[in-house]
């Protein structure tokens, strides 16, 4: 019984140290990008569930894997050779070791996209369904998603 005790104890105690270094990753991305961190961490829940190790495949009409997605924010792997090539990571490992990291890369891929189609919700949708004209309905079905969990974290 004393056994479970001190577990739980310090269980709870990592969620005490754990929550607060969370929070000022969101903090600290939200500072340097101009966007609410509640935000940050509302895309990071609907994205991955705040699963730091977090991989997603995204497949085109075949199957076949076109690019994958990692960590917290779901980083595509689009974005590695601009991410290397700028001295920010040395592969996804940093996306998925380091959370940090990637929600600060999470906020600069998003303030890009806020920066090409305006701060709207449709706008924040393409950080997750992209650009093209025919994925209108889901970046609003994602926008709503972030919306309702944004909401909920108020």
């Amino acid at each position: 019984m004393n056994r479970l005790l001190s577990l739980l104890l310090a269980a709870g105690l990592w969620l005490t140290f754990a929550q607060p270094a969370q929070a000022f990753c969101y903090k600290e991305a939200g500072e340097r990008y101009h966007i609410d961190p509640l935000l940050l961490r509302a895309i990071s829940k609907v994205e991955s569930r705040f699963n730091p190790g977090a991989i997603n495949y995204n497949r085109d009409k075949k199957g076949r894997i076109t690019s994958r997605d990692y960590g917290l924010m779901q980083i595509n792997s689009t974005q590695l050779p601009k991410l290397r090539a700028m001295g920010v990571l040395n592969n996804e490992q940093d996306l998925l070791t380091k959370p940090c990291l990637n929600v600060m890369v999470g906020a600069w891929v998003l303030a890009r996209h806020l920066q090409v189609c305006g701060v709207t919700w449709e706008c924040l949708g393409s950080y997750n369904a992209g650009f093209a004209d025919d994925n209108s309905a889901r970046r609003m079905i994602y926008a709503r998603k972030v919306y309702a969990e944004y909401l909920a974290s108020r």
